[in-house]
């Protein structure tokens, strides 16, 4: 049997600051030439950041260094547009997590359409080989409105939609779940609707204070730039439809055009917001 020697005591004291004392020092010196050399501009996302990330409720250290320092440049690059995309959505406020009648009339017939599609195609029986020896996996039908070639045809997927922008199919094995994390842009909405039944409480999304058990509930609709995590911790494989939709807006061809313009600028699917996922054309 071999023995394992704990580490000294002051080590493991240390140690779990060590990483994000270093990140803020590097973050620090860099805000501070920033402020030197463009103090206006650098000001000027320094406020639009915190407002951004003063958006996660409950505030806290966490939620600011993962938002400042650990989800990458495009979180507080992006919160000067997002904002914008907010004051174009007027009156329609976001309200962080909804629920389906939260939606226009228009918005919620499309989704049942898609939703009632993905159970009467049996997914979970058509995509369960391709995905068992896969830690995550996404398939993509529609991305960012334009249509992926699948093997796996399921013609309402490929159908033409006003509000429905992003289709595909997220599938975690058991035991598998995302760090905490933040979306990009505020131009839609994501929709996750879990396909197969869980059975008990170990497979949920937490997106700030709110937890959905797929268990309880099956849709979940959020603004996925707010701080949320997937997990599934349950011995069987979690299967949720991923669907994207337009922010409720009186110019919903205006926030269209900025999707557009996303999936032109990202690829028609981005290998860089999936580089943890297998991606797969069903």
């Amino acid at each position: 049997m071999s023995v394992v020697t704990p580490r000294p005591q002051s080590s493991l004291r240390i140690k779990p600051w060590l990483r994000p004392l270093k990140r803020s020092l590097k973050a620090a010196a860099a805000a501070a030439a920033l402020i030197y050399f463009i103090p206006e501009i650098t000001i000027f996302y320094v406020l639009c950041g915190i407002y951004d990330a003063a958006r996660n409720r409950p505030v806290s250290l966490e939620v600011l260094d993962k938002y400042f320092l650990g989800n990458g440049v495009g979180t507080w690059v992006m919160p000067p547009f997002n904002i914008l995309l907010d004051l174009l959505c007027l009156p329609y406020r976001n309200k962080g997590v909804y629920k389906l009648e939260d939606l226009p009339e228009a918005y919620q017939q499309e989704l049942r359409h898609v939703i009632d599609s993905a159970v009467q195609a049996d997914l979970v029986t058509q995509l369960q080989e391709k995905t068992r020896d896969h830690a995550r996996t996404m398939f993509f039908f529609k991305w960012y409105g334009a249509n992926v070639d699948t093997t796996l045809q399921i013609p309402a997927f490929h159908a033409d939609y006003r509000y429905v922008k992003t289709i595909g199919v997220s599938v975690f094995n058991k035991k598998e779940w995302t760090s905490k994390h933040f979306g990009y842009t505020r131009a839609s909405l994501r929709v996750l609707y879990n396909i197969n039944d869980s059975e008990d409480a170990s497979a949920y999304i937490q997106v700030g204070a709110a937890v959905n058990y797929w268990r309880d509930n099956k849709l979940f609709i959020f603004d996925d730039t707010l701080m949320h995590q997937s997990i599934n911790d349950s011995d069987k494989p979690r299967y949720c439809l991923f669907i994207d939709i337009v922010r409720p807006s009186l110019l919903p061809a205006v926030l269209g055009v900025v999707i557009d313009t996303i999936r032109i600028v990202a690829g028609r699917v981005n290998s860089i917001f999936y580089n943890r996922w297998k991606l797969l054309r069903a």
